[in-house]
């Protein structure tokens, strides 16, 4: 029998057999996406992590105020610019009982951050791990993470990485955790029925969690399910019914009627998440600035925030939150139509243009707003729908290849609020998010420089500086960071939603 086996039986017989619907006992959560694997060094989606970190912990975490504290990690110490120590916390066990130890955690960030570790396949959150050099277990305890080069944001990043049973990994392979779980977290696997529900239980020898997140012990509850709803009507329905006490993405339009009703209300937090429409800076228009400036001069963002997302959003003039490390005031290209139009002639296009807009579906709506917006002023717009996989080959093509599309109504995630993981890859030069073709060296120095400046206040000028030159420059419609809105049953205690889109469910209790 394998482990993978042992594991799966075990928890068969803890709890007997699942029922088809829940328990009155059990936490449910109307949940918008269905994880893409349980293996958390090979994935780059929000929801996916959001069902893992609840089955895994990491070095760090981040409590419900966003401050990076010790989880795994007793303590943290940095040695020089580039060496950083974690000392790790005696007696926690992965769920089939074993204990966890430092040559875990070395194996977890070596699959992470080695090319071809898992099994020829390099992480695709690499990245995410910057430039890191090695990784050793120094005096047995204590796990060494060494840097290339200055790196100041690597314990912003480390929540991000989960850490995997080395002898679960090699015994099942990277097919066998991507089904199943050996974590150290707060809840273990039960089911995962695909494209429906993950159900959890929760671990009864789990070491507490991070110390500066009381209550330390234990989950409250005895079961978690995830259950899958991607439509948002339906999503709120089950909530109004009781059939799930938290749900998340709840439509602004929908948050008088979730307060409204008795028994759930409403709750939100500032996101992390920047919205915006890139311009194909390598097409037939956009390559004028003139044109940009005309897009930017016909959007009424304030009016878009109020009607679409219910007054629940930041406006922003470029990528970052105003909330990030960084972030500072902007020049803004107000609406102003007759502008627009103006600019649109001066760039030789009296009649106006006719371009597509792509986007994913669940933003169809508000593409299509931004696109009646953009067409009074002659920029006609098209929205067209289209998979997420599809836009991405598309639009993020890093240089490989002309992008050939106008417009892309997108975001990306910030969930450090440091400028590193949304400004270097959405501007630097042929970076991974870079989806409008925009290439400034001047902007590639700055970002490179900010990226190991130890200095804060040198750091915080640099990007400072580079915001600038993009606003001048446009290569985005820079639109809002929305806040994230949470419908919540009124039995749900203990709970906060987390800027960093994490449902973390250790400290939720059931009245």
């Amino acid at each position: 029998m394998t482990t993978l086996q042992r594991l799966l039986l075990a928890s068969a017989m803890a709890i007997g057999p699942v029922a088809t619907g829940a328990h009155a006992a059990d936490l449910v959560v109307g949940f918008t996406l269905d994880a893409d694997t349980l293996d958390p060094a090979n994935h780059r989606k929000r929801e996916t992590e959001t069902i893992i970190r609840n089955l895994y912990d990491g070095l760090l975490t981040r409590d419900a105020n966003m401050v990076v504290v010790p989880e795994i990690a007793e303590s943290m110490t940095q040695v020089s610019p580039t060496v950083y120590d974690f000392k790790i916390r005696a007696g926690i066990k992965f769920h089939d009982g074993s204990l966890m130890t430092a040559e875990d955690v070395k194996f977890t960030l070596d699959r992470v951050t080695v090319e071809g570790a898992m099994e020829g396949q390099t992480s695709p959150r690499a990245s995410l791990m910057g430039p890191v050099a090695s990784v050793e277990v120094v005096g047995g305890d204590t796990v060494r993470i060494t840097l290339k080069e200055p790196w100041p944001i690597l314990p912003a990043m480390l929540p991000n990485q989960q850490i995997v049973s080395k002898a679960f990994v090699e015994a099942n392979g990277s097919q066998g955790i991507a089904t199943s779980e050996n974590g150290t977290g707060p809840f273990r696997l039960v089911e995962w029925r695909k494209g429906e529900s993950v159900i959890l239980e929760r671990f009864a020898d789990y070491y507490g969690g991070a110390t500066d997140i009381a209550p330390v012990g234990p989950a409250c509850v005895d079961r978690v399910i995830f259950k899958i709803i991607p439509e948002s009507a339906s999503r709120v329905a089950a909530l109004l019914a009781g059939d799930v006490h938290i749900i998340n993405e709840l439509p602004a339009f929908s948050m008088a009627q979730v307060n409204a009703n008795a028994g759930t209300h409403v709750m939100t937090v500032n996101g992390t998440r920047s919205f915006f429409v890139a311009m194909n800076l390598e097409g037939e228009y956009f390559d004028d600035p003139r044109v940009r400036q005309a897009a930017a001069h016909a959007i009424d963002k304030n009016l878009l925030i109020d009607k679409i997302l219910g007054g629940n959003a930041a406006p922003i003039d470029g990528i970052l939150s105003p909330d990030a490390f960084g972030a500072s005031e902007l020049p803004s290209y107000g609406y102003d139509p007759e502008m627009a139009k103006k600019l649109l002639a001066d760039a030789g296009f009296p009649n106006g243009i006719d371009i597509v807009m792509d986007t994913e579906g669940a933003f169809k709506d508000t593409a299509e707003a931004i696109a009646s917006l953009l067409t009074k002023v002659g920029i006609r717009t098209t929205v067209a729908v289209g998979e997420s996989a599809q836009l991405t080959a598309k639009w993020r093509v890093q240089g490989k290849a002309p992008k050939t599309g106008d417009m892309y109504f997108s975001s990306w995630g910030n969930g450090s609020l440091d400028p590193f993981d949304i400004f270097t890859p959405t501007h630097r030069t042929n970076d991974r998010g870079n989806s409008a073709g925009y290439a400034n060296p001047a902007v590639d120095a700055l970002l490179d420089a900010a990226a190991t400046e130890l200095d804060v206040a040198k750091r915080a000028g640099m990007y400072r500086e580079a915001e600038l030159l993009i606003n001048a420059d446009l290569p985005y419609l820079y639109l809002w960071v929305p806040q994230d809105i949470y419908g919540v049953s009124d039995r749900v205690s203990g709970w906060q939603p987390s800027a960093d889109s994490r449902i973390n469910l250790h400290d939720a209790c059931l009245k």
